[in-house]
């Protein structure tokens, strides 16, 4: 329980450094009150574009990738008994990503925790994240929408991830739950796009 309590703990804290909410007070402004309110990558590169907003999403994705490997390392060293090290990596990630959705240090508002899901799931299943990755950019490409892009990867990975289970890629079906658990989590956070896609007032990246 100890070693879970530290995984816990510290992933959460990891996850919740507001990358975004920074930037914005290095910019000036309050990513809060601009844009869609969210202080995740995207909101940060509609708001004040690609200087912000690369750095902003470096940051969200390297986040999960440390917790991943931080969660890993505490799980073989602290305590005697030694713990899967998938087991404490799919804890540490689902802690990073609640972290950065719901951060105690901006009252429990954070982004929608796509990069930080893409990162705890680069450190995880390579394999897995690079399909997703993919899914995102064809999706992308085709609509110009963030967020169907993201809603779509996230739908898509845990049949993915079902797959290279069955295809001896992964041991067991914890990554599989894992997830369901994060597409719940991106698809929830993106009920506000969903509804401005229905009304026709989602805001698009047009080519330049």
């Amino acid at each position: 329980m100890l070693k879970f309590a530290v995984v816990i703990v510290v992933s959460y804290l990891l996850g919740s450094i507001p990358a975004g909410y920074l930037a914005g007070r290095i910019a000036g402004i309050d990513i809060r009150r601009a844009g869609s309110g969210s202080v995740g990558a995207t909101n940060v590169m509609r708001t004040l574009g690609r200087r912000y907003g690369y750095p902003v999403f470096v940051v969200d994705f390297a986040k999960g990738v440390l917790a991943v490997c931080i969660s890993v390392l505490l799980g073989r060293y602290i305590q005697d008994k030694p713990i899967s090290p998938e087991i404490c990596g799919i804890v540490g990630a689902m802690s990073c990503v609640t972290g950065h959705v719901f951060p105690v240090w901006l009252g429990f508002k954070g982004g929608k925790g796509v990069a930080t899901s893409a990162g705890a799931l680069f450190g995880l299943m390579p394999l897995a994240a690079a399909i997703g990755l993919i899914v995102w950019l064809i999706t992308f490409e085709a609509t110009r929408y963030v967020s169907v892009a993201s809603i779509a990867t996230a739908t898509v990975l845990p049949l993915t991830v079902l797959g290279l289970t069955y295809a001896k890629h992964t041991n067991g079906m914890a990554l599989f739950y894992f997830t369901i658990c994060l597409a719940v989590v991106v698809i929830f956070r993106h009920r506000s796009n969903l509804s401005r896609l229905l009304r026709g007032t989602e805001p698009r990246f047009t080519r330049k």
